[in-house]
């Protein structure tokens, strides 16, 4: 009877530390000495090697949290796993505990709050437009009859729809499974523009055969703060999360992460992305906030 009491306490224990690490990431990490960190394959802000390696600034800048956070925990060792995630499954493999702690390039916005949290804002992205250099496009008036392309599970034709610059413009729509297939509808002819962050249209640009070849172009249709995003209703996990970016901007450690991934050549093809820090993120660094993209206004 004793051996069946200590059983069901036993078990009761077990189940209680599982609802109690549902919403406490530390704990959980504590206990299991692992992570998961979600990155990105193909995105601007971080992407992959191959062979299981992701590189970028906010993958890096990932890692460097996990560190700070190990050194909280006062964890000896700590395995950072490496969760691949797409625009489609990013915000359910962080709802469901697949990844603790997603740092790709995802949008805080005011919908997405309602199923996840976000860290302070790390980048203010600016969503544009590439093309051809020889197309002729210059702007969104141009888009007219056009075919652009985006990515699955983004939002960038929705905003270009809401432009009143666009108003009238009739154009085709095309989407790519992920950002490396929306460029190569690009590379390839299938699309005469592509809309996107701009961060990720630079780094597919100097990951291209020919960089001279693309450029950049038009008005900026939209301005999204992009943070590393976390499980809803978990304070003390954000709290660690939001004090390792501050850290790491006083520090001056983040302006030089920043210089590595877009301003000096990087791999695979030792390419210069060539994007200088924004106004806008300069801003948002020098007063550290989690406001949601309907708080900022293109300008």
């Amino acid at each position: 009877m004793k051996k069946h009491l200590l059983a069901i306490a036993v078990t009761a224990l077990a189940t209680g530390t599982v609802f109690a690490q549902a919403n406490d990431t530390l704990a959980k990490i504590k206990s299991s000495g692992s992570v998961t960190l979600g990155v990105r394959e193909s995105s601007g802000l971080g992407y992959t090697l191959g062979n299981g390696k992701y590189v970028g600034f906010h993958t890096e800048m990932g890692e460097r949290i996990l560190k700070d956070i190990q050194k909280q925990l006062g964890l000896t060792a700590l395995e950072v796993k490496y969760q691949p995630v797409t625009s489609q499954n990013r915000i359910p493999l962080v709802q469901n505990g697949t990844v603790d702690i997603e740092c790709g390039s995802t949008t805080n916005n005011t919908a997405r709050q309602k199923d996840a949290a976000f860290a302070f804002t790390t980048y203010v992205e600016e969503v544009r437009i590439a093309t051809r250099a020889n197309s002729g496009i210059t702007g969104i008036k141009d888009l007219n009859g056009k075919t652009i392309v985006t990515t699955t599970g983004t939002t960038s034709v929705q905003t270009l729809r809401k432009n009143k610059r666009a108003d009238g413009l009739t154009f085709k729509e095309v989407m790519g499974k992920d950002h490396a297939d929306s460029f190569l509808m690009l590379e390839t002819g299938r699309a005469d523009a592509f809309i996107m962050d701009g961060s990720i249209l630079a780094a597919n640009i100097s990951k291209s055969k020919s960089p001279s070849e693309y450029k950049i172009v038009g008005e900026v249709l939209s301005v999204e703060p992009i943070a590393c995003m976390m499980r809803k209703d978990d304070p003390a996990f954000k709290k660690a999360v939001d004090e390792s970016i501050v850290r790491q901007i006083k520090d001056g450690s983040l302006t030089k992460l920043y210089d590595k991934w877009f301003l000096q050549p990087i791999p695979p093809n030792n390419v210069k992305v060539g994007l200088p820090l924004s106004a806008a993120t300069k801003d948002a660094w020098a007063h550290p906030n989690d406001k949601p993209m309907e708080a900022y206004e293109v300008k």
